[in-house]
């Protein structure tokens, strides 16, 4: 690992060691706990930001020294954890300024090679620096709440196709980039799409509100079979859904695709069977306040 990042992963363990001992008791060193401290540290995680770490992933970059740091989205939690938006604005906050050499004759030497690969230093520094991070974390606008489900991110590159991502488990996502601007569609079955446009400069409003997809949520909702009035579940359903709607039922063992008509699909929500309660809506498509378009699969 590089002296920075070995200088800026220090600095973060030990601000979750004085995070967590605000309010719990264990060793002041991060790396004497175990067994019970290393689960109430679990626990307090998920309390504070809602995600976790395993007890492997704790041995191996809390007690041990790692070649690597962890990935970014783990770096911003336990960034999130002590206090700080995420990994960007923990190192903002604490500059990295390297310890000066010791003066010697051979610093002469060195001076001439830089001066002879400068050209060469400067070309590696800005092709590996010109990218633009973008990090984005998805909360339910209704409950305030991260969306911890995976939600489908596409990406529009110009002049391109576009690019599929999925946010992890913390609900975010990360995409590096030489643009100065990202532009990315935002999806999810029970969730309204939305199309985001952020710049660079504006990345201190990374966090995005999502509003809930009604309807997705009633079919769900129906399908688990919490409406006991079979009359008034289909009144209800006829409402919701278009006379010439196009219904699919897509089978994950193949290929296959069984067609629905609109009275075919009422009458299997409003029967209920336990292999319905496992329904998954994929897709859907609106029009005039009706759904149109419907795929589904049950798992």
């Amino acid at each position: 690992m590089k002296h920075e990042d070995t200088y800026y992963f220090d600095l973060l363990k030990q601000a979750i060691a004085r995070a967590f001992l605000s309010e719990n008791s264990a060793s002041n060193s991060i790396k004497d706990w175990k067994g019970e401290d290393i689960v109430a540290f679990q626990e307090d995680l998920f309390r504070k930001v809602k995600a976790r770490v395993s007890e492997k992933w704790f041995y191996t970059y809390i007690k041990n020294k790692p070649e690597k740091l962890p990935r970014i989205d783990i770096l911003n939690v336990l960034s999130n954890y002590v206090g700080l938006q995420n990994w960007t604005a923990f190192k903002n906050k604490h500059p990295y300024t390297s310890k000066a050499e010791e003066k010697s004759e051979s610093h002469k030497q060195w001076y001439w090679l830089v001066l002879i690969f400068l050209p060469i230093l400067i070309g590696v520094f800005y092709f590996s620096n010109s990218k633009n991070e973008f990090q984005f974390c998805f909360i339910d606008e209704d409950k305030n709440e991260t969306i911890t489900t995976a939600l489908d991110i596409k990406i529009l590159q110009e002049l391109e196709s576009p690019l599929y991502l999925k946010t992890d488990s913390t609900g975010c996502f990360s995409y590096l980039t030489k643009a100065k601007t990202i532009k990315f569609i935002v999806q999810s079955p029970y969730y309204k799409s939305d199309t985001i446009i952020r710049t660079v400069e504006s990345q201190t409003n990374n966090t995005i509100k999502l509003l809930t997809d009604d309807y997705a949520l009633m079919l769900h909702y129906y399908s688990m079979g919490n409406v006991k009035d079979s009359k008034k579940r289909k009144l209800q359903l006829q409402n919701l859904i278009a006379d010439n709607a196009q219904i699919y039922q897509v089978f994950s063992q193949n290929m296959a695709v069984e067609i629905y008509s609109k009275s075919d699909f009422i009458n299997k929500l409003i029967v209920p069977t336990s292999s319905l309660k496992n329904i998954k809506v994929l897709s859907k498509s609106y029009h005039n306040g009706k759904i149109v378009k419907l795929k589904f699969m049950i798992q």
